[in-house]
C-alpha cells in the first residue's frame, strides 16, 4: 500500500482541532486523528465534529482502550470513526472484543503496542488475533528523553503482514525512515500541530513519504547531550519553568545586568560571607561556557566584583550566581557580564580561603550539583540538573513551540482567553 499521512489532533479544545485539521487537510494529509487528549477533553463529539467537517477522509479515534473493547468501539464508531485504537497490552478477550465490535459497526481496528515488553511476540499474537493494523508508538516522555528509533518497525514489519503504523517524534526530516523501516502509516503530531504553517509542514512531510527524501524540518531539532547549549539559546527561563512543572526560580537572586541571558554548567563554590578566596580560585577552574555558582549564605559583604568580572569574562565564562552580595556592579554593567546576586554593597571581604569547590551547594533552599545547567535571563535563574538535561530541555523547546502556533492564531485574530477555551478550564 502507498504510504498514508495521519495527522495526530493531540489538543485539549476542540476549536484549535479543527482548524488546524484544516490547515492538515490542505497540505495533503490522508487520515485525521482524534487524539486521546482531545477525546478525554470534549469526549466523541471531536469525532462528530471531524466526519461532518471531513467527510471523505479517515477518522482514527485514538481511544487506547483497556477495557470495556465493545462499548468504546461502538461508541467510537457511532459517532463517525473508522478507525478505532486499542492498546497492545489489554487482554485478549478486550482485543478481540473490539475486533468484533468493529466488524459490527463498520470500524478497523488499530491496536497500538506502547509498553509492550515482548512486542515481535505481540504483534505476531495480533495479526492472529485478527487486528487490522499494528501501532508502534514511541510515548512523548519517552521523546523527550531523546528516544526516537525506527528500529522496531522493521523488526515488526518482517513478521508480520498486516499494515503498520508508526508514531513518535516524526517530522520532514526523518519521516523518510519510518517508510524506509517499511512503516505503512505514518502518524505525525507536533511537527505539524505545533507548526505556525501547518499546511506547509504537512506538505513537506507529505512528500518527505512520498518521494522518501529528508525535508529539513522548520521546527528546532531533538536535543541532544551534544546540543543542549543550542537549544537553551532559544529557550527562556519562562519557558524552561513550564516545563519543570512550574518549577520556581532561585528566590531573591536577582540580575544585574539587565538584557543579557547566561546558559552554562555549574562550578560550585561554598564560602563564608566577604571571603572571595574561593570564588576567585573557581575562575581558574572552569571552563568556556560555564557558570560560577557561589554559596556565601546569602549575606555580604561582597565576594564578587568588576576584577573578577573582568577574569571570567576573558576566560569566556557564561556568568556568576551569587547567593550572597556583589559590588562594581556599574562596571560589571557595563561590561555586559551576565551576573545574578541577592545583595549589593560596595563593601568588599577578604581572601581568608576558607570553603570548596566542586561540592553541592545550596542556592536559595535549592540545591544545586557541580555541571547541572544553570539559565538565567530577565526573569530569573533556573537549574536544570545535569541528569534530567536532555528531557527538560527538550520539554522547554515544546513549550516554546506550542506558543509559537497559539502567538499565530492569536494575530490571526483570536485573543489568548478565546484560543485557549480559558472560561472553560477554570476549576469549578
Amino acid at each position: 500500500m502507498k504510504p498514508i499521512l495521519q495527522v495526530a489532533l493531540d489538543f485539549v479544545e476542540l476549536t484549535r482541532a479543527s482548524k488546524l485539521a484544516e490547515e492538515a487537510v490542505n497540505g495533503g494529509a490522508d487520515w485525521l486523528e482524534a487524539g486521546t487528549p482531545l477525546i478525554k477533553s470534549v469526549g466523541l463529539d471531536c469525532v462528530r465534529e471531524l466526519r461532518k467537517k471531513f467527510p471523505h477522509h479517515t477518522i482514527v479515534a485514538d481511544m487506547k482502550t483497556m477495557d470495556v473493547g465493545r462499548i468504546e468501539v461502538e461508541s467510537a464508531a457511532k459517532a463517525g470513526a473508522d478507525i478505532v485504537a486499542v492498546l497492545g497490552v489489554a487482554a485478549n478477550s478486550t482485543v478481540m472484543e473490539c475486533i468484533q465490535a468493529g466488524e459490527h459497526y463498520g470500524a478497523k481496528i488499530m491496536v497500538d503496542l506502547l509498553e509492550v515488553p515482548e512486542f515481535l511476540k505481540r504483534a505476531k499474537e495480533i495479526e492472529q488475533i485478527g487486528s487490522d493494523y499494528l501501532g508502534l508508538h514511541t510515548s512523548i516522555d519517552e521523546q523527550m528523553q531523546g528516544k526516537i528509533s525506527f528500529e522496531k518497525v522493521s523488526r515488526v514489519t518482517q513478521e508480520v503482514s498486516i499494515p503498520v503504523a508508526v508514531a513518535g517524534g516524526i517530522n520532514s526530516e526523518n519521516a523518510c525512515k519510518a517508510v524506509e523501516a517499511g512503516a505503512d502509516i505514518i502518524i505525525v503530531g507536533g511537527a505539524i500541530t505545533k507548526s505556525e504553517d501547518a499546511r506547509r509542514a504537512t506538505r513537506e512531510i507529505k512528500k518527505a513519504i512520498d518521494q522518501k527524501i529528508s525535508i529539513r524540518t522548520k521546527l528546532f531539532k531533538r536535543v541532544t547531550d551534544e546540543n543542549i547549549r543550542e537549544i537553551l539559546e532559544k529557550v527562556s527561563t519562562a519557558n524552561i519553568s513550564d516545563a519543570m512543572h512550574r518549577q520556581e526560580a532561585l528566590r531573591g537572586i536577582f540580575s544585574i545586568t539587565s538584557g543579557t541571558k547566561m546558559i552554562g554548567q555549574a562550578v560550585t563554590v561554598r564560602t563564608y560571607p566577604g571571603d572571595w578566596a574561593k570564588p576567585v580560585e573557581a575562575i581558574d577552574r572552569a571552563e568556556a561556557g560555564d557558570v560560577i555558582v557561589i554559596d556565601a549564605g546569602g549575606a555580604g559583604p561582597a565576594v564578587w566584583g568588576e576584577l573578577a568580572s573582568h577574569s571570567a569574562q576573558e576566560k569566556n565564562l557564561a556568568g556568576v550566581v551569587i547567593d550572597g552580595a556583589v559590588r562594581d556592579v556599574t562596571e560589571i554593567r557595563r561590561m555586559k557580564f551576565p551576573a545574578f546576586a541577592k545583595i549589593i554593597t560596595p563593601t568588599a571581604g577578604e581572601p581568608k580561603g576558607f570553603g570548596e569547590i566542586g561540592v553541592p551547594v545550596n542556592i536559595s533552599e535549592t540545591k544545586v550539583s557541580p555541571r547541572d545547567w544553570i539559565i538565567g535571563d530577565g526573569d530569573g535563574v533556573i537549574i536544570i540538573p545535569h541528569k534530567k538535561a536532555v528531557e527538560f530541555t527538550n520539554r522547554a523547546m515544546d513549550v516554546l513551540e506550542k506558543e509559537n502556533r497559539i502567538r499565530k492564531e492569536i494575530k490571526g485574530g483570536g485573543t489568548l482567553g478565546k484560543v485557549t477555551e480559558l472560561l472553560k478550564w477554570e476549576k469549578k
